[in-house]
């Protein structure tokens, strides 16, 4: 028997193969009615529902964006005013500490220059008074 009596046969079941496979892709859809189809209008009004909604997540966003750059700026701004009190303070204690306002402010209290002043080495040992 020669291939070629065969390829009727061999045609006619590539063909009921085929037949059987789009059935089964088939079932594995859902039948869909025409009545159950979506239709234009329901896309364009879910498309722009989605459209809408995050527009307004945008405008939410950035009104949120804009009170924290508000704040901000009057962090700022306070934060410049009390570096200024802070340099007028230490300007303050400068000006008070100097040696001219100490020596003014002592003679004020009664105190008076010390004619020989005596300073304490901390670098060398001690001596005892007694033996100096």
């Amino acid at each position: 028997m020669a291939m070629t009596a065969l390829a009727p046969a061999i045609t006619r079941s590539k063909e009921i193969i085929a037949e059987k496979t789009s059935q089964v892709a088939l079932k594995l859809v859902s039948d869909v009615s025409a009545g159950k189809q979506a239709n234009r209008k329901f896309f364009a009004t879910f498309v722009s529902a989605v459209g809408v909604t995050g527009l307004l997540f945008l405008l939410v966003i950035n009104t949120a964006l804009a009170q924290d750059a508000f704040k901000l700026t009057h962090l700022k701004l306070e934060v410049k005013m009390l570096s200024d009190q802070r340099e007028s303070v230490d300007r303050q204690i400068d000006s008070k500490s100097s040696p001219n306002a100490l020596a003014n402010a002592a003679l004020l209290l009664g105190m008076k220059p010390s004619e020989s002043p005596t300073f304490l080495n901390l670098d060398s040992p001690a001596r005892s008074l007694g033996n100096g």
